[in-house]
């Protein structure tokens, strides 16, 4: 903004109810230009204008997810929201949200995670304002009644049915419930089953979920693609201003240290090639945190496809049909897994074996230097090759956002990332990689 008399900018903050606006230059990896806009009841809005003309893509993050449901035989509301959003409200019911969606040729969609949940369209520049309005009145205005809840409900229950189909989605609910004991994290995102069972009966409890949740301090807008600065950041205004807050942050209880490895066998109720995991504690985001940060690295160096692990089993002795890792970035302390399918369920003990082997590799001895820059590199320019198009810059920062509460930390992973030295890969690995503080999973299917 420029500069103008101090009663006029005071009367035009004032008038327009920010308590901050402003513009951004990424110092680091992050190539675009941004704004922030700050509204006075907590609704923080990241205006992102690129090389697009005529797109835009609209992300509203809601910072609840599984993570957040505290309240014993309550799991599965954050993923429940995501369904019931699309029930619209007195204004606008879902038909005609629907219908107005179409007629605009947008693509709208959610998904819900552990940490957060996301609402997203894609659409034409010109309809900016009424995504805006129908987003805006929704969120603040979700209007349903017991019959429509119950019916959702049963919805929400078919598709944790449908999920127990997939042999990794009954691996992974059978982890998380064993490693964890009191955080949150102990359930999958769709929740206990006996809880989604019972679902149907908590019309008044969902009511008061979303009220707690669903306010503007918890909500981030990113909104990237061909806009104007000053135009968007008016109608942000128009459309939020009046969201009363009232967060309630969720009871969520700290996860005691463990202690001692873990083991769960789980049965799979269908045929299916035998699979292991092994998933270990692990520490906060925190981008600042050259630790944790040089853990991340380990996903690739030690489980990506150039790893010595991928090569032997995979490609030569052919031994496994699927091998790799998932080294999250979560809210709290979560797990980072190491996973494989493996073609012959005698060779069971081997596989588990081998990946013994890889991680000592890593915690005895340092990477090769020439190994860890390559990798460096890969992630910065496959970050960058991945902003081509509005959703996927607003799509790459969802997670970011929930983490954090904003897109700055991007910049400073990056940073952080640069720093780290074989060094400080191989502290990572004797630091969290660590045998009583891991969980051992096999899951084998029907002969």
């Amino acid at each position: 903004m420029r500069r103008q008399t101090c009663s006029f900018v005071l009367a035009a903050v004032i008038m327009l109810g920010f308590t901050g606006m402003n513009e951004a230059v990424s110092q680091g990896i992050f190539p675009y230009k941004y704004s922030v806009v700050t509204l006075e009841n907590g609704l923080k809005a990241y205006l992102i204008p690129t090389q697009n003309p005529g797109l835009v893509a609209y992300y509203s993050i809601v910072r609840t997810g599984s993570r957040d449901e505290w309240e014993p035989g309550h799991s599965g509301f954050a993923h429940f929201f995501e369904h019931m959003m699309f029930r619209g409200t007195k204004t606008y019911p879902g038909p005609v949200y629907d219908r107005l969606v179409t007629e605009m040729g947008a693509d709208a969609n959610a998904y819900t995670t552990d940490d957060y949940t996301a609402y997203h369209l894609k659409f034409a520049r010109e309809d900016l304002e009424r995504v805006m309005e129908l987003e805006s009145d929704r969120f603040q205005n979700l209007f349903y009644e017991e019959p429509e809840f119950i019916t959702e409900a049963g919805a929400v229950y078919g598709e944790f049915r449908k999920g127990r189909t997939n042999p990794w989605w009954v691996l992974f609910e059978s982890i998380q419930n064993t490693a964890f004991d009191v955080h949150t994290y102990k359930h999958t995102t769709i929740g206990f089953e006996a809880d989604i069972k019972a679902m149907p009966t908590m019309y008044e409890y969902s009511k008061s979920f979303f009220r707690r949740y669903y306010r503007p301090e918890n909500v981030v807008l990113l909104i990237a693609g061909d806009i104007d600065i000053e135009a968007t950041k008016s109608l942000v205004e128009k459309y939020y201003a009046d969201w009363k807050p009232g967060y309630v942050a969720p009871q969520i209880p700290v996860e005691p240290e463990q202690k001692g490895e873990r083991k769960v066998e789980v049965k799979y109720d269908g045929k299916t090639l035998p699979i292991v995991a092994i998933s270990y504690k692990s520490p906060a985001f925190d981008p600042d945190n050259k630790l944790a940060v040089a853990g991340y690295l380990i996903e690739n160096l030690a489980f990506g496809e150039t790893s010595d692990i991928y090569k032997k089993l995979v490609l030569q002795e052919q031994k496994v049909q699927v091998l790799g890792a998932s080294f999250d970035k979560n809210r709290d302390p979560g797990l980072w897994s190491i996973y494989a399918m493996v073609k012959d369920k005698a060779d069971i003990p081997y596989v588990l074996g081998e990946i013994d082997k890889a991680v000592e590799k890593m915690r005895n001895a340092p990477v090769e230097a020439r190994r860890l820059n390559d990798l460096k590199s890969r992630l910065k320019y496959g970050f960058l090759m991945n902003l081509d198009t509005p959703g996927k810059v607003a799509g790459n920062l969802a997670r970011y956002v929930a983490l954090t509460g904003g897109i700055e930390a991007v910049d400073r992973l990056f940073a952080t990332y640069e720093k780290v030295t074989p060094a400080d890969v191989q502290n990572a690995a004797r630091t969290y990689l660590v045998k009583d503080h891991r969980t051992v999973a096999t899951l084998k299917g029907r002969d």
